[in-house]
């Protein structure tokens, strides 16, 4: 377990953290701090747990906001999903009666074929 010394409003906290995630704590503590500086650039002075906590809410408001933005993708994603099986069914529908033309049209001109070969055999009977 690593050991890391990160600075917040100014004042230094030890914390410890799993082995290679140093970097990542150093940022979050980072990120954390300049949300603290934002509220006391607006709010000047009012007190380190006030700030704490107010920046401790604006985290959680875009953790929020986050969350519900990941289930709208996720609903939007599963309707891409719906109509992309929709589409490949209906593809294959008409595969299928494309098929089944194809079909009908050879067996014509087979038919065709042989009817005219027969004429070409025997030109009395045409």
């Amino acid at each position: 377990m690593a050991q890391i010394t990160v600075t917040i409003n100014g004042k230094a906290f030890r914390m410890a953290c799993d082995d290679g995630e140093e970097e990542r704590l150093q940022g979050l503590a980072a990120r954390f701090d300049g949300w603290i500086g934002e509220l006391k650039g607006a709010f000047g002075e009012i007190g380190d747990q006030r700030l704490t906590v107010m920046a401790g809410i604006m985290a959680t408001d875009q953790l929020s906001e986050l969350e519900r933005k990941i289930v709208r993708l996720e609903a939007d994603l599963e309707d891409a999903k719906r109509q992309q099986d929709a589409a490949l069914d209906n593809m294959s529908q008409n595969e299928e009666e494309l098929s089944r033309a194809v079909n009908t049209a050879a067996a014509r001109i087979e038919s065709l074929a042989d009817g005219l070969s027969k004429s070409l055999k025997n030109p009395e009977n045409s």
